[in-house]
This record gives structure tokens, sequence and C-alpha cells, in this order.
């Protein structure tokens, strides 16, 4: 389902428990609010446009551009925001890390630690 934005749209293509992924597109000159992730990546993944997403750093704003087929990744706690310099659609992505190693490589005799 398409949600309207004041900045355009966004439509959620997959979401589950520690990952979701949204098409979003945003007008030339559309901003989100600033805001802070408390335990999700968020990574902008630009399919078409040119997106500026500023991270607020105390009095310091660290602004990264990118255009087609270019990302970038906010860690959580982060205050942040976009700004579309052109149309823009992109996809952002949310995602937590696991907690600890998750591989266990197995050897011919069993498991191996």
């Amino acid at each position: 389902m398409i949600q309207i934005k004041v900045w355009g749209t966004t439509e959620l293509v997959f979401k589950n428990d520690n990952f979701e992924v949204h098409r979003i597109f945003i007008n030339a000159g559309g901003y989100c609010s600033r805001h802070i992730h408390r335990y999700k990546y968020n990574l902008f993944f630009v399919e078409n446009g040119k997106l500026s997403v500023r991270i607020f750093k105390g009095e310091n704003i660290d602004t990264t551009i990118i255009t087609t087929n270019e990302k970038t990744i906010v860690a959580p706690g982060e205050e942040h925001q976009f700004e579309a310099e052109t149309n823009a659609t992109v996809y952002e992505i949310y995602y937590t890390e696991p907690i600890g190693e998750d591989i266990i490589r197995m050897t011919v005799g069993g498991m191996k630690k």
C-alpha cells in the first residue's frame, strides 16, 4: 500500500522482525523530519535521482550526497534527515545486527568451534 507523505510517497516492500524495505519517491526539495532510530540501521539506496542525507552531531552536520546506484548508511542513535536534491526514487532499508557470532563452520568430522 502506498502512503502519501508531505515529501512524496512510501511503499512497504518487505518487513519482518529484523528487516524492512520501503521504496520511496521524494519530490525535489522534499525532506523528512530530523529523527533517530534507537536500534535499527537505516540504509538509503538511490534507484534514480540525487539525495542528501544529513547526520547531526552536536553543532556539526555531516552531509552525504548520493546519486543513482549509490548508498549510505545511518547507524542507530544518529540523528538524521534526508532531502531530495532532485526527484528521487530510493530504497530505504532498515535492519538490525545480530548479537554475537552466528556462524558455525562444519568440518568433515562434525562441528568446529
